[in-house]
């Protein structure tokens, strides 16, 4: 049976960002839905790493033969006590978009200013291997939270997300240049140095 690697998302926009860094593993990626696995998990760890490695648990059991890879990302906002970290996808309700989660921290910030309104993203990738063995790493990248919404490129908090050095947030940056200072891209780069290590990728 062939090597391949199951990514334990259904989150397409992800998984664009996951194809362009591991496109030349010689290992095929799948998401879990694209091997027709649609579970709810339920991901109550208290950190990024503990929950990255709930759900890859949760998908290895059901594809012992594959590697599973699964990540828990999302933004920490400094002024505001690190929130919403663990839960930024459940901010303000599970359901409620993106557009409204962004509008809702910029009003919690108005009036902040811009050297309090530091901020990053933070991504932990978690493996589990057909031998059992299990992998966790984390990538971060630091910026701060903007005065406004710009940029259609990327997605979640993205047009939030404010890079000084380079004058945009990363929902303005072309996807190749995000991917190669992004939290995620930080996190898959480390693993997969990690699965080379380990001769998984061969």
């Amino acid at each position: 049976m062939e090597k391949r690697i199951i990514f334990a998302t259904g989150n397409q926009d992800k998984m664009k960002e996951i194809h362009m860094i591991l496109q030349d593993l010689g290992m095929p990626v799948y998401s879990m839905k694209e091997v027709g696995i649609d579970i709810d998990i339920v991901e109550d760890g208290t950190t990024f790493e503990e929950n990255a490695l709930i759900k890859a648990s949760a998908i290895a059991k059901l594809l012992p033969d594959d590697i599973v890879l699964a990540d828990d990302s999302g933004l920490e906002i400094d002024y505001l006590n690190k929130e919403p970290g663990i839960y930024s996808a459940r901010y303000a309700g599970k359901d409620t978009s993106y557009d409204i989660k962004n509008r809702m921290l910029l009003q919690r910030l108005e009036g902040v200013p811009d050297e309090k309104r530091t901020a990053r993203f933070v991504c932990a990738v978690a493996a589990v291997f057909p031998d059992g063995t299990v992998e966790t790493v984390k990538g971060t990248i630091e910026g701060r939270i903007g005065h406004e919404i710009v940029g259609e490129n990327g997605f979640g908090y993205d047009p939030i997300f404010y890079l000084p050095e380079y004058g945009c947030t990363t929902a303005e940056m072309d996807p190749e240049k995000k991917n190669e200072l992004s939290h995620r891209g930080n996190a898959l780069r480390a693993m997969r140095k990690i699965m080379e290590q380990k001769g998984k990728c061969e």
